[in-house]
């Protein structure tokens, strides 16, 4: 499957999905790992990741396809969130809680 194809697969399969450098339990780079804090302390049972150090093909790829260019990169619902600042703004207002509980409604 072309890469593209692969990452919209990922994304619409899962409600949340984080594309990161590491994983949560050993993040590979700090603004992954605030990320994926964020994302905990924001009640985020489970979600769905990618190291795209483990991916070079979705590392290099994910950008044009999500017009963002750094990581991590953060999809709720399909929908493209952004990176560390923007996860960690809406974690401070309350909004990801809300975004998150939402998206594990579904």
């Amino acid at each position: 499957m072309p890469v593209l194809e692969r990452i919209q697969s990922e994304i619409e399969t899962h409600p949340i999905v984080l594309f990161m450098k590491g994983t949560p339990q050993f993040p590979m780079c700090g603004f992954s790992s605030r990320t994926s804090q964020a994302l905990k302390a924001a009640g985020a049972t489970s979600y769905h990741t990618i190291n795209v150090l483990e991916d070079p093909e979705v590392r290099a790829n994910l950008p044009r396809f999500s017009n963002w260019p750094t990581f991590p990169q953060l999809f709720i619902n399909g929908e493209l969130i952004g990176g560390c600042d923007i996860t960690i703004e809406l974690f401070e207002s309350g909004e990801l809680a809300r975004m998150i509980a939402e998206a594990q409604k579904a």
